[in-house]
């Protein structure tokens, strides 16, 4: 299979690249960034393209059997930052990517929508994908706002979207610098001998889901023939206070914690209801949390990443 992997210089891209590449697949990464560092890209078709460059996106289609769309602009920390910056570089590159698939006849697309963020507040828990959207962040909206223009080309022009709602994805490979990843973060910083902020109690819920899981789930939702929406999560919820516990135990380390003012944008409990992925794809996570943090502290250290910034950042 021919593939095309948009975002794949990120965590979650370069590590599906790397599984395609080593199932047989010819990749094609598109990517604004240079490709980093700690991946080798031998075997890869990697191009350092915009999804506002809609003549290099027709480009990279060309020959291509299925899409991955991984990328994002924005988190949901920073995204009600520029709500119009948000829009222009994600909702209208996404467009752009749709319009440049239907002229080039390509149809399969599975898309990395967000389960931690277009359910706003839940209702019912855990959350099945048929609850209302109600997000309360830009990024939230415009993970929606895509969903709902797939849905759109799919009626109107045949494209086949897979549209996965994952929840907290961690592990090897994810930088304790980003704007994202609690767990990469933790981990950077007691490496570093930082201090934890915890933001508000700490009783914040989140589903967290090892990385390899999430690839397994992306790479049999493009060979399937199903299209629709799938939660992708690991059908359990861990606090923030859980996740110091597990890190204290994993890396044998003492560290303080500092508390900050809670986050506005910061839903109070999400656990997603996987069973649909499981019906449909036969998919269901493997990796339990203290065997995914082990092997994330394991790749911070092996790359010496401990995080020696702001312990108030």
């Amino acid at each position: 299979m021919k593939v095309l992997v948009i975002g794949g210089n990120g965590f979650i891209g370069s590590r599906l690249a790397m599984r395609l590449r080593a199932e047989g697949d010819a990749v094609r990464v598109v990517d604004v960034g240079l490709p980093r560092a700690d991946i080798d890209w031998r075997g890869v078709n990697y191009q350092q393209v915009s999804l506002a460059d809609r003549k290099g996106v027709a480009q990279a289609l060309v020959g291509v059997d299925a899409v991955f769309h991984c990328a994002s602009s924005t988190v949901p920390s920073t995204s009600n930052l520029d709500p119009i910056r948000d829009i222009e570089q994600n909702l209208v590159g996404a467009v752009h990517l749709l319009e440049a698939m239907r002229e080039s006849d390509v149809r399969r697309i599975v898309y990395l929508s967000s389960g931690g963020t277009v359910y706003g507040h839940p209702t019912v828990v855990p959350v099945p994908e048929g609850h209302d959207l109600r997000p309360i962040s830009s990024y939230g909206v415009i993970k929606v706002a895509i969903e709902k223009y797939l849905l759109m080309y799919q009626a109107l022009h045949g494209i086949e979207p897979v549209i996965l709602r994952p929840s907290n994805p961690y592990g090897p490979g994810q930088l304790p610098t980003g704007l994202q990843g609690l767990i990469a973060s933790f981990l950077g910083r007691v490496a570093a001998g930082n201090v934890l902020p915890i933001w508000g109690d700490g009783e914040v819920v989140r589903d967290y889901l090892y990385i390899d899981d999430l690839i397994d789930m992306l790479v049999v939702a493009a060979r399937h023939t199903s299209t629709g929406i799938f939660n992708v999560g690991s059908g359990q919820g861990h606090s923030v206070n859980d996740i110091v516990d597990v890190i204290a135990a994993v890396t044998e380390r003492q560290f303080d914690v500092v508390r900050m003012e809670s986050r506005s944008f910061d839903v109070r409990r999400v656990v997603l209801d996987i069973s649909r992925a499981n019906e449909v794809f036969g998919w269901r996570p493997r990796t339990e949390l203290p065997e995914g943090v082990a092997r994330a502290w394991a790749w911070i250290n092996e790359h010496s990443l401990g995080l020696s910034a702001n312990p108030h950042t």
